[in-house]
């Protein structure tokens, strides 16, 4: 059986959601912040182990016209890095506007600011998630 389990990756931060056990929809899992690029590698391979990951999706920010944008190549890199030493396949997904969104969530719901980073990337990794399962149920993916 498929599972699917998503990283928001930003500079300070790493999102994790996980998809539900049908893959219907994407749970938020965790926030995970960032220790170092070897340190960062391992500990995602170890969350997408743990968390029986058959499939890695990753964010990849791109500009608003889809074109890439200096972060894109950062987070390709850390990607292709997290990709050699996954056993699954690894899969990027535009992330555009996920971010926002889980901060409009956050505040809609009331949530102090000073919380919101704590939360505010694993939702935007679950609204990552959310769009690739949305393409792969309409057998637009894999």
């Amino acid at each position: 059986m498929e599972r699917y389990i998503a990283f928001d990756i930003g500079d300070k931060r790493i999102g994790v959601a996980i998809s539900d056990p049908f893959n219907t929809y994407a749970l938020p899992s965790e926030t995970y912040f960032r220790k170092g690029f070897k340190q960062d590698i391992e500990a995602l391979v170890k969350i997408a182990k743990d968390k029986g990951a058959t499939t890695v999706v990753c964010g990849l920010p791109v500009n608003f016209d889809g074109s890439e944008a200096v972060q894109t190549v950062k987070t390709r890199s850390f990607i292709e890095a997290l990709e050699a030493e996954l056993s699954v396949p690894v899969i990027c997904e535009d992330e555009r506007f996920t971010t926002m969104m889980a901060h409009e969530t956050l505040i809609s719901e009331g949530m102090r600011r000073e919380k919101r980073k704590n939360y505010v990337d694993a939702l935007a990794a679950a609204n990552i998630l959310d769009g690739f399962l949305c393409k792969i149920n309409k057998g637009e993916n894999k």
